[in-house]
């Protein structure tokens, strides 16, 4: 998978159990690039190379109809190395995107909650055996504050706001998108979705040197200087599409143009919904047509992101993190 990047061709509260499901989606949605460990590890052993194998296949292909399965493989071979952190992590991984992408069962089990318990479990695992890795940090944050909302727990959610920032100190390029996505549920009127929002500024404006417009006036600058910027730095993984993410910036741009719209500025959205057009990978993402949709209904859709939900339904047009695409819209081959 080439690593060409958008960047670099862009002319570029509800009810408790909603925002719960809301927070989770952040550990496994646009721009989280899950390659390489932060820190040297020991070699590792086949059956858990096999389950890492396994993981990939199943995520990248959108196999969500066995994720079972997958979680298996990879707590078996967690049992068998206990101290391996990305195995840990890997578990993690797999109840959260689970329970974020749960708009596509039926009908969405209360248990479905017991899977952000089994991720922040494991997150901390991955965090206690790696803690130079701020990636891992950032998703413990997003369980953590998952948890608390699930739990009404004021100290927990406290306690998720710190590691949050100070993942986010530790690698904002990456981990500014991760507690931007996790606040991007709330309302449009609260300070969180506000900072959230202004986060994916500020992580747009660190990949590629540049101030940005807040209205999407001077993209082309940013498009002039984020090749340069980040092509061979530790923040191209961060910023640009990579194997692991194959679709991580268009994914990044669908979000970002869904909180602008969420928002009420849905001019700037249409802006930044046509960034990710410019990608030379556009024509592979499989979710073209949801983009092209919100093009389509950008002006519209600011009454639908805002709407409530009644209790046991499903909104007629979610926002990508509260989606069926909520990790694959950035991870899907």
């Amino acid at each position: 998978m080439k690593k060409s990047s958008l960047f670099r061709h862009l002319a570029t509260a509800r009810q408790p159990m909603t925002l719960a499901l809301v927070a989770a989606l952040g550990a496994l949605a646009a721009g989280l690039v899950m390659a390489q460990s932060e820190v040297a590890t020991p070699p590792r052993q086949p059956a858990t190379a096999q389950a890492d194998q396994l993981f990939w296949q199943t995520f990248h292909s959108s196999d969500y109809a066995h994720i079972q399965a997958s979680i298996e493989a990879s707590t078996a071979a967690y049992l068998r190395d206990p101290n391996d952190a990305m195995t840990a992590a890997h578990v993690g991984w797999l109840h959260m995107w689970r329970v974020a992408e749960s708009d596509r069962l039926q009908q969405r089990p209360a248990s479905i909650t017991d899977d952000i318990v089994l991720a922040r479990k494991y997150f901390q695992k991955a965090v206690d055996l790696a803690p130079d890795d701020a990636r891992f940090r950032g998703f413990l944050a997003s369980a953590m504050l998952a948890e608390a909302r699930v739990d009404r727990d004021a100290a927990l959610r406290q306690q998720g706001a710190d590691v949050m920032r100070k993942a986010v100190s530790d690698w904002p390029a990456f981990n500014l998108f991760t507690a931007g996505y996790v606040a991007s549920g709330l309302p449009a009127s609260s300070d969180g979705f506000k900072q959230a929002l202004e986060q994916q500024w500020q992580n747009l404006e660190l990949c590629g040197h540049v101030t940005l417009d807040r209205h999407g006036a001077n993209l082309d600058r940013f498009a002039q200087n984020v090749a340069k910027a980040t092509a061979n730095s530790r923040d191209a993984r961060a910023c640009l599409n990579s194997v692991k993410a194959p679709h991580n910036e268009e994914g990044f741009f669908l979000n970002m143009g869904d909180m602008l719209t969420k928002s009420g500025d849905w001019q700037t959205a249409l802006k930044v919904y046509a960034a990710a057009k410019q990608s030379p990978d556009y024509a592979q993402w499989p979710y073209r047509e949801v983009l092209e949709q919100r093009l389509r209904d950008a002006k519209a859709n600011v009454v639908a992101f805002n709407a409530e939900v009644p209790p046991g339904q499903k909104p007629t047009s979610p926002m990508m993190i509260g989606s069926s695409y909520a990790c694959m819209a950035c991870h899907q081959h």
